[in-house]
């Protein structure tokens, strides 16, 4: 049985997505040995297309802007099909469907007024080579399987698997960012399914799926229906992402092994329910697999604990309908590399460093979380039918859909006032609002995990 090979860094990272390979790039730069453990080999297939105004200021220090923008398409901002509210079905007099857009230029100061579509398998590619360029020992198709601990309760080895055999890896630092794999939330037991939004997904890439004309053409469509909402991201070379993210109780329409029952056939079923997106549709051939995907919402109980952190999804995943995750991930990094450097040169600080960084991503992560928790309600269909822009509320609302949650005071205190609007609405369409409120509950019960629907917990 041949030896393990053993490997002293500096810092481990776990997981060669967006957030991982942000992480391992900045702290190379800042000297230390840094060493990059991907289970996949890229490219490989992944969801999550559709950039942030928020993330290209992050794409400039690490110096990949220009790649990312020959890869990309261009968005604009971000829309929403007029959704019928009583004797208003949404459309024009002529038929034509009609859409509140809201442009990344208008938000509150936008260092960037616009942001990219990517298919992320160019675009994680892109970012794992750009990280082996600037000094990281990057390493696919390597598996970690599991965290040892120390006495001191820091990790003192990791033990992975590549093609080769077994590899041990001695770190003074461990950066988890392995995504929904969540390996230190799971050998922790720290991750826990939100109590308070569950959704499954089911998506694919087509080719032929008409676009918006003009400069709405690179938009992402986020489109309401009566069991959750669509998406289509608009991606180069003619590809479409389409998708649903549907109340798992939805997805149980999957069980059995017909035809009529299958993921592809769900998945048309749920898009020709709304005829806006349907009608997009006519042309569309399907150019890859149809992935579902469920469990979709979950937060572990710490982000931190001594020589180790989590970022991006490996911490928490949340519904994309505003398209946060690859910022989220990012954003995480960039804070995680303060904190890991600060603690690698002054061990003292490396508790306060990681309370700081845990209390701005989850406070920034809250502003997100509540507009999600309400997309689909009665209430905000309204408000997002007829918005207001009213003491720059609205303006506040693209910053929020642009990423501008974190360090922007104007923006959150216009953010807060929303709450109010909300609040006020809610009073007014009382009997909608609870009906909305009520169904969200019933619908959480629900736990979608891979192709098994079950009550309770996952």
């Amino acid at each position: 049985m041949p030896e393990a090979e053993l490997i002293d860094t500096d810092v481990l990272v776990i997981g060669g997505g967006p957030a991982g390979t942000t992480a391992a790039t900045l702290l190379a730069r800042k000297g230390w040995r840094v060493t990059l453990l991907e289970k996949a080999a890229h490219p490989r297939f992944h969801i999550g297309e559709s950039l942030l105004p928020m993330n290209l200021p992050i794409l400039e220090r690490l110096g990949v802007l220009d790649q990312v923008r020959a890869i990309g398409t261009f968005k604009p901002g971000a829309e929403f099909p007029i959704t019928g509210e009583g004797s208003d079905d949404g459309r024009d007099a002529d038929g034509t469907d009609r859409y509140n857009t809201f442009h990344f230029a208008r938000a509150l100061a936008p260092k960037f007024g616009y942001a990219f579509q990517v298919k992320r398998e160019e675009f994680d590619q892109l970012l794992f080579r750009h990280a082996a360029t600037n000094g990281v020992d990057t390493r696919e198709r390597t598996c970690v399987e599991r965290i040892e601990f120390g006495a001191d309760g820091r990790p003192s080895r990791v033990h992975a698997r590549d093609a080769t055999g077994e590899l041990v890896v001695s770190a003074r630092y461990v950066i988890d960012a392995s995504g929904r794999d969540a390996l230190f939330g799971n050998q922790l037991k720290l991750k826990r399914r939100n109590p308070r939004h569950q959704s499954a997904a089911i998506f694919s890439h087509f080719s032929g799926v008409q676009r918006r004309a003009g400069e709405d053409a690179g938009n992402i469509t986020v489109q309401r229906f009566a069991h959750g909402w669509m998406w289509l991201i608009p991606l180069r070379d003619g590809a479409m992402s389409v998708g649903a993210v549907c109340f798992p109780e939805y997805l149980k329409q999957r069980r059995g092994d017909t035809a009529a029952r299958s993921s592809e056939a769900l998945l048309m079923q749920s898009l020709q329910s709304e005829p806006s997106v349907w009608k997009r549709m006519e042309h569309a051939q399907r150019i890859a697999p149809v992935h579902v995907t469920g469990n979709y919402s979950y937060t572990c109980s710490t982000m931190h604990g001594p020589g180790w952190l989590m970022v991006g999804d490996a911490y928490a995943f949340v519904d994309p309908v505003f398209s946060s995750g690859v910022y989220l991930g990012m954003n995480s990094a960039e804070q995680a590399v303060a904190v890991v450097d600060g603690a690698l040169r002054e061990p003292a600080r490396e508790a306060a460093l990681q309370r700081a960084m845990s209390t701005h991503l989850r406070r920034g992560l809250r502003h997100f979380q509540w507009f999600i928790y309400r997309f689909t309600t009665p209430v905000m269909r309204h408000l997002f039918n007829h918005p207001s822009n009213f003491y720059q509320v609205e303006q506040a609302v693209i910053s929020m859909l642009a990423g501008d949650v974190f360090d922007h005071p104007a923006v959150l205190r216009r953010l807060r006032a929303f709450r109010g609007i909300y609040a006020l609405t809610a009073l007014r369409m009382a009997p909608a609002a609870l009906h909305g409120w009520w169904r969200r509950r019933r619908q959480v019960g629900v736990v979608f995990s891979g192709d098994t629907l079950q009550p309770g917990n996952p």
